[in-house]
């Protein structure tokens, strides 16, 4: 992947260049990313990715994947969420 894992937690953005909702979702990830130490939020442009993509089952943009410490998926959405949403998320990885 290239760019490096939170400590704690990561917050795995695939985005696609021209996705209004990949924009927002950015925002909130990084704000949330800022508030929790150890946790990373990482974007990844899906159509430069595309071997990602298909072997993560991507089906749309943004879909947002949460990794533990190890980086393995603990939960996945698709569509823009909201950052309860995430911070929720983020209370099952860390």
């Amino acid at each position: 992947m290239g760019a490096p894992l939170g400590r704690r937690a990561t917050l795995l953005q695939f985005s696609t260049a021209f996705c209004q909702p990949c924009r927002a979702t950015r925002r909130t990830l990084a704000e949330v990313a800022g508030m929790v130490d150890g946790v990373a939020h990482v974007e990844i442009d899906a159509e430069a990715r595309l071997d990602l993509v298909r072997e993560l089952g991507i089906a749309r943009t943004p879909t947002v994947l949460v990794l533990d410490a190890a980086g393995r998926v603990v939960r996945r959405a698709g569509g823009q969420p909201r950052r309860v949403d995430v911070i929720a998320a983020l209370g099952e990885a860390v």
